[in-house]
């Protein structure tokens, strides 16, 4: 396996292979109040897969691109998480973390020295790969932190989120548009109708009446 690559994992809006695309070749969501340059690579994943991880969903901050609740990811709080892996370059990961952290795709981007330098991973990087569990923080804002969640077919597995954990910060609720493009991924990755997705968010803290889902 090329030891360039790596494991995207998406538990919030990238789960829907359409969004995380917006993020790859460029675009604008649905629903979405800001469009993306895309990728320096826009190579589509070589592979996806769901899959379940330890963590827990939760809803804070307000989105510039949604205008509502933020999903993060606390790997500490108690779980499962329902989530999407995509195997991506190391450059196309730096680029899909860049765009969520509303920062211009750049050569030489901070998150892929960090992935080789601080995490361990990838060609001509003689380090053990960081072990599950591991933070590493690129600045202080939201999806600045990323997380070491393990491997997949020998290949780790990263997501980014919040430094703060769920007792950190206030709930807040997301909107319609942002629930629809989770529910869209959650049926693309495992399979689930909208009744189970709403459950699912229902238990995270979204209030769907208030929501108007």
């Amino acid at each position: 396996m090329d030891r360039d690559l790596v494991w995207y994992v998406s538990y919030g809006s990238n789960m829907n292979a359409e969004r995380l695309a917006c993020y790859i070749q460029g675009g604008r969501p649905p629903g979405a109040l800001i469009g993306y340059t895309g990728a320096r690579d826009r190579t589509p994943p070589r592979e996806a897969a769901g899959v379940m991880l330890p963590g827990r969903l939760h809803f804070a901050g307000e989105s510039r691109v949604w205008s509502g609740g933020m999903g993060f990811y606390d790997h500490d709080a108690e779980g499962p998480t329902p989530a999407r892996a995509f195997l991506l370059t190391i450059p196309q990961f730096a680029d899909v973390a860049a765009q969520e952290m509303h920062r211009p795709v750049q050569e030489d981007d901070p998150v892929e020295r960090l992935v080789r330098e601080d995490v361990g991973i990838g060609a001509g990087t003689d380090a053990t790969a960081a072990p599950a569990g591991t933070r590493v923080a690129v600045g202080p804002g939201r999806y600045e932190t990323l997380v070491v969640l393990g491997e997949r077919d020998g290949v780790p597995m990263l997501t980014f989120t919040a430094p703060e954990g769920i007792g950190d910060v206030p709930a807040t609720q997301p909107v319609p548009a942002y629930l629809d493009m989770l529910a869209e991924g959650l049926r693309q990755s495992h399979g689930w109708d909208r009744e189970r997705a709403d459950a699912y968010f229902a238990a995270r803290g979204a209030d769907l009446e208030r929501v108007g889902v």
